[in-house]
């Protein structure tokens, strides 16, 4: 199903020379000099006044609540932040935000930051008593500022920097077509809901674990980039395969290995990579013309171990595209705004409290033995004796009982495209 969309602004166009900008606008010596001493005060009182740690644990708890992503209760939430935001865009939305703003932080004291504290004020992150206050970057703009990053999921920076000033500026009709057509997704799969499943909610690239009807355990994730991107689908998680082996997929081979192995001859032995032939027989590296594409008719093997691209543990469901949860030795990518950059497969910050909590009804499987098997490196495959339904969902737009809204970028454009159901589910 597809609707109507309208033209969104262009998240590479409007980032496009914001660091140059940002040294543009930077107050030269010579007028902070001429700073009154009553400047230099009121800055000094707001930086004592601001709790900047405070303020981030604040906007963090607004958006920590156990209703998941996908429910009934998300479904009521939509309703009611659709109703708030007919009404923004009825009194004519926000502003655009000038150029000014960018690099705005905690006791600036510009004419620009007066808009800011406008546009916070309208989409509900800044107290409306706070609109006539002066043009100084006050703790009320700071609180604000970090809460409108953690609706986006940003980073909880409290200043203006390139990507919260791009989710500025997305226009306030743009957010609630968003809302209208998210929550037309969420009432379409609330109904399939079991009592106990696992959704990958890709636009956030986070995964939650929902026992009866409550988030138990929220995952950070590392989901696919844009041109190999994670399919919508309902599965069931059937099997934990402990310390596995690679498969390099034939598509990883034509598109990466290949490449890798002309920059760096040593990758293949360097990374614990075994190649075999259609009988099984072990191959050398030499033994494969890489100029050409004639790799792609071997089978490439990564052994069991820290550089294995699983990680420590593979997650398998049912499905037609080869793809899994997994854990991953490059644990730095967790803490990115943008987590795009698997081939598909799906990677998962502390996955060893994932596996546990999926091998619940196995016996004995608590946090402590999987991290034993973490630890000792055993190869282990385990069926879960109660299979858990897991849906890999879009919803770019949701709202909790708080009566926080969040919202994130449409990276596959599925928002644009108007989806409401997709083929693969």
């Amino acid at each position: 199903m597809r609707h109507k969309w309208s033209i969104h602004p262009s998240r590479r166009q409007v980032l496009k020379g914001m660091t140059v900008l940002g040294a543009t606008l930077a107050v030269p010596a010579v007028a902070r000099a001429q700073d009154s001493i009553f400047d230099t005060f009121a800055r000094n009182r707001v930086l004592r006044n601001t709790d900047r740690e405070g303020n981030t644990v604040a906007a963090l708890d607004s958006i920590d609540t156990v209703e998941p992503i996908l429910s009934q209760d998300t479904a009521q939430n939509l309703q009611l932040a659709i109703m708030q935001y007919e009404q923004i865009v009825a009194a004519g939305g926000w502003e655009q935000m000038p150029r000014d703003i960018f690099g705005l932080i905690a006791g600036v004291d510009r004419r620009s930051v007066s808009r800011l504290r406008d546009r916070l004020i309208m989409s509900g992150d800044v107290p409306a008593d706070q609109r006539s206050k002066k043009d100084i970057f006050d703790e009320y703009i700071d609180a604000g500022l970090r809460q409108f990053q953690a609706r986006h999921g940003l980073l909880v920076s409290g200043k203006v920097d390139a990507e919260t000033f791009f989710a500025l500026n997305v226009p306030a009709d743009y957010r609630l077509q968003q809302l209208r057509l998210n929550a037309m997704r969420v009432e379409e799969i609330s109904a399939q809901l079991s009592d106990r499943y696992v959704v990958v909610n890709i636009p956030a690239a986070t995964i939650e674990a929902i026992d009866a009807g409550l988030v138990a355990r929220r995952h950070t994730a590392v989901v696919g980039r844009i041109d190999r991107q994670t399919p919508i689908l309902h599965s069931k998680i059937h099997e934990i395969n402990f310390n596995p082996y690679w498969h390099v997929p034939k598509s990883i081979i034509r598109r990466d290995l290949i490449k890798y192995m002309n920059e760096d001859p040593e990758y293949l032995t360097n990374y614990r990579i075994r190649i075999f032939d259609n009988g099984g027989n072990e191959l050398n590296p030499t033994d494969i013309d890489w100029s050409t594409d004639d790799a792609v008719n071997y089978a490439f093997r990564q052994d069991p171990g820290g550089e294995n691209s699983m990680g420590h543990v593979k997650i398998n469901f049912y499905n037609k595209h080869s793809v899994y949860l997994h854990d991953t030795p490059t644990k730095s990518l967790f803490g990115e705004n943008r987590r795009f950059h698997s081939s598909g497969c799906v990677r998962v910050e502390n996955v060893d409290a994932l596996v546990a909590w999926l091998l619940r009804d196995n016996g004995d499987w608590d946090d402590a033995a999987v991290e034993n098997m973490f630890n000792n490196g055993d190869r282990l495959d385990v069926a879960i004796k109660n299979p858990v339904p897991i849906h890999t969902t879009y919803i770019s737009a949701w709202a909790n009982r708080q009566g926080t809204v969040s919202f994130r970028e449409d990276v596959y454009e599925y928002d644009k495209a108007g989806k409401v159901t997709f083929d693969d589910a």
